[in-house]
C-alpha cells in the first residue's frame, strides 16, 4: 500500500504537469526578460556614467589649482579639497588624483595613498584619456584623464569612478520599473496556467496522460484486431480512420485516410452507402467479387462510423442452397405433374375409356419427348440443357410456358463458362417467372434464346409488365430482382448476374418490348479479375 501511495505521488496528474511546465516556461521567459533588462541597464550605465565620469575627470584635470598643486610639492595639501569637492558635486563614488608616475596622492580610501593607481588597460600615462572598468574589491567604471602642464608634460592623473550596480540594483534602476512588470507578469502567467490546466482537464474528461495513451493503444488494437471492417468519415465525407479489414473489403488504397469518398475508385452503390445518401440497416454492396454488408451510424458534429462484414461465403452458400431449392421445386413440380397425370389415367381406366388412356399417354409422352429432343438438339452444353428441361416443369406448374427460340444454338462450352452461364440463365428465368406470377396477362410465356460466336449471348424474354424506365439501371446497381423492383424484398439475383458478366468482361442489359427482355453477354475467353 505504501508503494502504491509513493507511485501516486510520483505520477503527477495532467493538470499539475501542465501547470509545472507552463510555470517553468513562464519563469524562463521572465528570467530572459530580466537578463535582457539587466544587460540593457548595464549598457546604458556604461554609456551614461562613462561620459559623466570622463566629464568630471576632465573638469578637475583642467583646474588651475590642481596643476599648481601637482607642480609644487609643498602645496599638495589642497588636492584633497579639490577631489572631494568634485566628488560631492558630481555624485561620483570616488575621485582620485595621482602624480605623473601613477602614485595616488589623494583618495577617499586612505589605504590607497602612496600606492600605485590601478590602471588596468588604461592609456592615461601615454597622454590619452581612457574610460573602462577596473576590478578591485568592487567593479567600478572609471575615467582616467591626464593633467597636462603649460609645457605639454604629464604632471598627474585624475581618476573619477562609479561602482557598477549588481543585478537587483540594475533592475531597480532600469527604466519603467521592470521588477513591478515582472511581478505582474508572474501573477498573470500563474493565473493563466492554472485556468488553462483546468480547461485541458475538462476537455480530456479527467483522464491522465497514461490513461489517454492506453485508450489510444486499445483503440488501435481493437480497430486492427476485429474481423469486421471499420471506417470513419467526417462531416465532409473525408475518411478519418480505417482498419485493415475495411481496406481489404473495399479495396481501398493505402493513402485513403484524409481523402474524400467521392474521389475514390468506388462504385455508385458503395459511395451512396458510405456518404449516407442511402441509409438503412445491412446495406448490400458488391465490390470486386465480394458481397459486403454495410451499416452506417451517424455521430452528431463528428461524422459517421461505418462497419462492414464480408458476406461472400454466406451468399455463395445461399446460391448453392438456392440451386438445391430449385432442384427440389422442380422435382416437386414434376411429382405434382405426374400425380395429376396418374389421377387422370386412373379415372379413365375406371370409366373404361381404354382407347382414351392410350391416346392420353401417347400425347403427354410425345410432348415431354418433344421438349427434351428440342433442347438437346440445339443446346449441346449438358448443364444448360438440364437447366432448361428442369425449368420447363417449374414453369408449367405456375401456368407459364417455356420455349426455346428457333434460332438458338449453343455448343458445349468449358466447365467454368458453363457454371457461370447456368447461374446467369437460371437467375434470368427465375426473374421472369416472378414477373409473370400474379400477372393478368392471358398468354404467359418465357422465351429463351442462346447463341454462341466469340461470346455466349443469352436472351430471356417474358410477357410480363416489364421494367419501369426509371429503374432500368437501378435493378442492377442496387441488387434488386425485378420482383424487388415492384416492391418486394431485396435480392441479389440480378446483381450477381451483372457481377458474373462483368467479371468475364461481358455485360447484361434490359429493355422493354411487350414485356421485359434481358440480354446477357459472356465472352468465351475474357478477363477473370
Amino acid at each position: 500500500m505504501a508503494e502504491v501511495n509513493i507511485v501516486l505521488r510520483v505520477q503527477a496528474s495532467l493538470s499539475r504537469q501542465l501547470l509545472s511546465w507552463q510555470l517553468l516556461i513562464i519563469f524562463v521567459l521572465l528570467a530572459s526578460v530580466a537578463v535582457f533588462s539587466v544587460a540593457q541597464t548595464d549598457v546604458a550605465f556604461r554609456a551614461t556614467e562613462g561620459r559623466r565620469m570622463l566629464s568630471v575627470a576632465e573638469d578637475l584635470a583642467a583646474t588651475d589649482g590642481v596643476r599648481v598643486s601637482l607642480l609644487n610639492p609643498f602645496r599638495r595639501d589642497a588636492l584633497p579639497i579639490f577631489a572631494e569637492s568634485a566628488r560631492s558635486l558630481s555624485g561620483a563614488d570616488a575621485v582620485i588624483i595621482a602624480d605623473h608616475r601613477g602614485i595616488v596622492l589623494t583618495s577617499p580610501d586612505p589605504a590607497q595613498r602612496g600606492k600605485p593607481l590601478p590602471l588596468g588597460e588604461s592609456t592615461v600615462l601615454h597622454g590619452r584619456s581612457w574610460v573602462g572598468e577596473i576590478s578591485t574589491d568592487v567593479d567600478s567604471l572609471v575615467a582616467h584623464v591626464p593633467v597636462i602642464s603649460q609645457d605639454a608634460k604629464i604632471i598627474g592623473v585624475v581618476a573619477a569612478g562609479s561602482d557598477t550596480p549588481d543585478v537587483l540594483q540594475g533592475l531597480r534602476e532600469a527604466p519603467e520599473n521592470p521588477l513591478a512588470l515582472l511581478a505582474f507578469a508572474t501573477v498573470l502567467g500563474v493565473a493563466g496556467s492554472v485556468l488553462l490546466a483546468r480547461r485541458v482537464k475538462r476537455q480530456t474528461l479527467g483522464l491522465e496522460p497514461r490513461e489517454i495513451t492506453r485508450l489510444v493503444e486499445h483503440r488501435e488494437a481493437l480497430l486492427h484486431g476485429v474481423r469486421e471492417g471499420v471506417l470513419g468519415v467526417d462531416e465532409q465525407n473525408r475518411i478519418t480512420l480505417v482498419n485493415d479489414q475495411a481496406r481489404q473489403l473495399l479495396s481501398l488504397p493505402d493513402d485513403c485516410v484524409g481523402r474524400d469518398i467521392d474521389s475514390l475508385d468506388l462504385n455508385d452503390r458503395a459511395r451512396d452507402v458510405l456518404t449516407g445518401r442511402t441509409d438503412g440497416v445491412d446495406q448490400i454492396v458488391l465490390r470486386r467479387g465480394k458481397v459486403v454488408v454495410l451499416n452506417r451510424m451517424p455521430i452528431s458534429s463528428v461524422g459517421a462510423v461505418v462497419t462492414m462484414r464480408d458476406r461472400t461465403e454466406l451468399v455463395d452458400l445461399q446460391r448453392e442452397l438456392a440451386v438445391h431449392r430449385d432442384t427440389t421445386d422442380t422435382l416437386r413440380a414434376q411429382a405434382h405433374e405426374f400425380s395429376n397425370r396418374l389421377h387422370t389415367i386412373s379415372g379413365l381406366i375406371e370409366l373404361g375409356e381404354y382407347d382414351e388412356v392410350q391416346r392420353y399417354v401417347l400425347r403427354i409422352s410425345h410432348r415431354h419427348e418433344q421438349w427434351h429432343a428440342e433442347v438437346t438438339a440445339r443446346i449441346h452444353d449438358p448443364a444448360t440443357a438440364a437447366l432448361l428441361i428442369a425449368k420447363a416443369s417449374l414453369a408449367a406448374e405456375r401456368g407459364v410456358g417455356l420455349r426455346l427460340n428457333e434460332g438458338s444454338y449453343l455448343p458445349e462450352v468449358g466447365e467454368e463458362l458453363s457454371a457461370d452461364l447456368v447461374t446467369v440463365l437460371g437467375n434470368l428465368v427465375d426473374n421472369a417467372l416472378d414477373a409473370l406470377e400474379g400477372s393478368a396477362v392471358a398468354d404467359r410465356w418465357i422465351e429463351v434464346d442462346l447463341r454462341a460466336t466469340d461470346e455466349v449471348v443469352a436472351v430471356v424474354r417474358d410477357t410480363g409488365p416489364g421494367v419501369a424506365a426509371e429503374i432500368v439501371e437501378e435493378v442492377f446497381r442496387h441488387g434488386f430482382t425485378t420482383k424487388a423492383a415492384r416492391g418486394g424484398d431485396r435480392g441479389l439475383g440480378l446483381a450477381m448476374t451483372r457481377q458474373i458478366c462483368h467479371r468475364r468482361g461481358g455485360s447484361v442489359q434490359v429493355h422493354n418490348a411487350h414485356g421485359a427482355v434481358f440480354t446477357a453477354r459472356l465472352p468465351l475467353e475474357g478477363p477473370q479479375a
